[in-house]
């Protein structure tokens, strides 16, 4: 029987950051590691997350408990591997994965399972796509088949973006590998809502709910990000609608995951659109790992021991544990970004600013960041800091975060952030 006393995340962004914070604070961890880590990190290991057989001998020789944070070392089997030499690891296998790491699996098993999802096809050939653009009379969401960071997804307006993003993807193969496949799906008007569980294979327990705001740019325009900003919780969902989501979208995926012989251990995301008209949720597509930024909210609320819920998980027994904690606060963060992040953008500015914010009910997460040789946190990524607030009211919070985001800058003027985060 393995014994663990410390914790290692897998992972470089702020979501990384979040958990080892929230973790930091349980009394059954000793010492958090993080692989490999970022600016805002503590005990940072020079291992790359998809370097699994090196961050294998690490967990064992630091008697570790394992977290995955990023998809792409779940998209290599990483728990696989732990698991066959029985080191504790929270995470889906490499077969569970494949909610997330394709797009034309998961549409395909929500289809078979009936949980709800919009009408869709899939794609390998560009020209019989654009002839399937002109045959419907609806917009189109078109999507990468494989990993793409967050920005494989094109919501189209009219047949013209629509033809433009097939031609992107299928034909000059924007993403590579992950674009071989698309998929076509009709695109639902409504509120979005990122609702995540902590799943033990049989079982599970839905965290509060959050919304991501996926956009580049104010009033949700440009192109799709990683996400640039979130909030918790999210007053227009009611408890009635949460309960529905968890019928029938976590339970019959649940169940359809063990009937297929592959159980999910980790955590499900499921990014969610309820329609506007009919109130009714649909399925916009599945993580296998906790949402970077909706982390940094949730972290920020939840009131419980998450390392506890963990153990429990991986125990198999969150049928029996208590509900969690939640603070009655409200949680925004705020992601300040590279000037021309998604696309490019410049790195290795020095960020000023960071010791003159709040130190109460605040929190940097750090994410795109790493430190120099003259011990200053530079920018090393697309997406830089998180900053994220607790507030009595959505209203308090949001200013918290705006009012410190205003304190951050780098470079000449290099940071861009949206303006309309949570309003």
């Amino acid at each position: 029987m393995f014994e663990y006393e410390n914790a290692l995340i897998i992972g470089t962004g702020g979501r990384e950051h979040a958990l080892g914070w929230k973790i930091s604070k349980s009394k059954n961890v000793k010492k958090i590691f993080h692989a490999s880590g970022n600016g805002g990190t503590h005990n940072n290991v020079q291992i790359l997350p998809n370097e699994i057989e090196r961050l294998l001998n690490f967990a064992k020789d630091k008697k570790c408990f394992t977290i995955v944070g990023s998809e792409i070392p779940l998209s290599l089997g990483i728990v696989d591997q732990f698991n066959l030499e029985e080191v504790p690891i929270f995470g889906p296998t490499r077969n569970a994965s494949m909610l997330e790491t394709s797009k034309k699996y998961s549409k395909n098993f929500m289809e078979q399972n009936l949980v709800p999802t919009s009408e869709f096809q899939t794609f390998n050939d560009g020209s019989k796509a654009i002839d399937y653009i002109h045959k419907i009379d609806f917009d189109a969401v078109i999507k990468a088949d494989g990993l793409a960071s967050g920005k494989g997804v094109f919501v189209t307006n009219n047949k013209q973006e629509a033809v433009a993003a097939i031609d992107l993807l299928l034909n000059a193969k924007k993403f590579g590998n992950s674009s071989q496949n698309i998929v076509i799906e009709k695109r639902i008007i409504g509120e979005e809502v990122s609702i995540i569980a902590i799943c033990d294979g049989k079982s599970f327990l839905i965290l509060e709910p959050c919304r991501d705001h996926k956009r580049a740019f104010d009033n949700n325009t440009g192109p799709n990000t990683g996400g640039m900003g979130s909030f918790s919780p999210v007053p227009d969902i009611k408890e009635e609608e949460i309960h529905q989501i968890s019928k029938k979208v976590f339970e019959p995926t649940i169940r359809g995951m063990i009937d297929k012989g592959n159980p999910f251990k980790g955590f499900l995301y499921a990014g969610l659109i309820i329609e506007k008209e009919t109130r009714k949720p649909y399925v916009l597509e599945f993580n296998v790992r906790m949402g970077d930024p909706e982390c940094q909210p949730l972290m920020m609320r939840m009131e419980s021991d998450l390392f506890g819920y963990i153990e429990s998980a991986d125990q198999q027994s969150i049928d029996s544990v208590k509900p969690i904690e939640w603070k009655k606060k409200h949680s925004v963060c705020v992601v300040m970004a590279s000037k021309g992040y998604p696309d490019s953008f410049e790195k290795g500015h020095t960020i000023k600013g960071i010791n003159k914010v709040d130190r109460e009910d605040l929190m940097l997460f750090h994410s795109g960041t790493e430190i120099n040789s003259m011990n200053e946190v530079i920018t090393n990524g697309g997406r830089v800091l998180g900053v994220t607030s607790l507030g009595n009211t959505l209203k308090e919070a949001i200013t918290k975060s705006y009012t410190n985001v205003e304190k951050i800058k780098w470079g000449n003027n290099q940071q861009y952030y949206r303006t309309d985060i949570a309003q």
